[in-house]
């Protein structure tokens, strides 16, 4: 069976410097908050682009929680998402609490722009985007909302790892950025991590004061602060991952051309990327007919897949309670969440396993 994802693959791609980092941090005796954390926040940094700071921290929600709050998104406050996202992005907003507010996605799955004024009120604080799947989304006229009606614009890049529009990388555009370095994420760690980046260094001193019990320095806290830190074994894994960034991500679009190419079904859709939008493909998104069918079809053919995700974030327990949402609410996301299926992507495959895929999707008959 081919596997959705194989962590396994990436970690034995660079077996030895993985291991030689993790017994060098081990055998340093100090592992939180130090160097292996500084010199990643600067290398990621300096890879993003010229003039923005990095605050490592724990996971991606957090990131989120730690971001807005440093921006003073807080109580009162309406954040703009989109509603196809994934929910710990609208879970970040609440922690601060703020109110996601949702808008549905374009038909490359990012935030349309296009619905994005009918959702402003007196209360909308921000737009927070979520460049989806690894694909950049066309921030322009999203970029002139927030300047019209005064908003602040944030960046979800947990799936989009130096993606960019127009030549930007993805998490330059706003006030500020998250990321996750989850091991599944194209820059991934071997633990949960996170980060913020904003070419705001105030903001960026904040974050790191609120991700360490609120202290400036040590034993002396001025604000109410979290736990929230980036350890030194994930960064200097991390570090390792990134000098790689490149080759990985090279990796993951020879896949998806091969796909785009090779696979020529019918009934399956392929995912389009939109004029000036980069694409570093963290998942390969097509839409079947009949999801069932064609996800049993694969499992037939010996090919894993996955969706992501079947049930919007606004139809979960959590928010249905909240807000009130049901089914019907947000059409296009739905139909959305009907009909995509994830194939195979990862840090390496064969050509013979790339071959194995588009024959068994192009086999489906319905």
């Amino acid at each position: 069976m081919i596997p959705v994802n194989e962590l396994a693959r990436g970690f034995r791609l660079y077996q030895d410097e993985y291991e030689q980092k993790a017994l060098e941090v081990l055998r340093s005796g100090w592992y939180v908050l130090g160097k292996e954390m500084t010199a990643f926040e600067e290398e990621f940094a300096q890879k993003l682009g010229s003039g923005c700071y990095c605050a490592g921290v724990d996971n991606g929600l957090d990131a989120i929680w730690l971001g807005l709050q440093a921006a003073q998104i807080g109580e009162g406050d309406e954040v703009i998402v989109q509603a196809n996202g994934y929910i710990a992005t609208m879970l970040g907003v609440m922690n601060c609490g703020a109110t996601p507010v949702f808008v549905e996605p374009d038909e490359y799955f990012q935030l349309d722009a296009a619905r994005i004024e009918a959702a402003v009120t007196d209360r909308t604080k921000a737009v927070l985007v979520t460049h989806l799947y690894g694909q950049a989304t066309r921030m322009d006229p999203i970029i002139k909302i927030c300047e019209k009606h005064d908003l602040q614009l944030f960046e979800d890049c947990a799936q989009s790892h130096f993606a960019a529009y127009r030549g930007t990388n993805t998490g330059l555009f706003g006030k500020a950025s998250f990321f996750s370095f989850y091991p599944t994420k194209n820059l991934g760690g071997f633990g949960d991590g996170g980060a913020v980046v904003s070419t705001d260094p105030d903001l960026i001193d904040r974050v790191k004061i609120l991700r360490n019990y609120g202290s400036d320095r040590r034993y002396h806290n001025i604000a109410v602060g979290y736990n929230m830190r980036l350890d030194e074994l994930q960064a200097g894994l991390l570090r390792i991952r990134l000098s790689h960034m490149d080759e990985l991500i090279a990796n993951r679009r020879h896949i998806a051309n091969r796909y785009l190419k090779e696979i020529y079904n019918p009934k399956i859709t392929l995912p389009a990327v939109a004029e000036g939008c980069d694409h570093t493909w963290y998942q390969f998104i097509v839409r079947a007919d009949d999801q069932t069918a064609f996800m049993a079809h694969m499992k037939d053919k010996d090919v894993a897949t996955d969706i992501s995700w079947q049930v919007p974030p606004y139809l979960q327990p959590c928010m249905r309670e909240k807000f009130g949402f049901s089914e019907g609410d947000f059409p296009v996301t739905e139909d959305i969440c009907a009909h995509i299926v994830t194939l195979p992507m990862m840090e390496y495959m064969s050509e013979e396993e790339i071959g194995h895929v588009t024959d068994a999707v192009n086999s489906y008959e319905g």
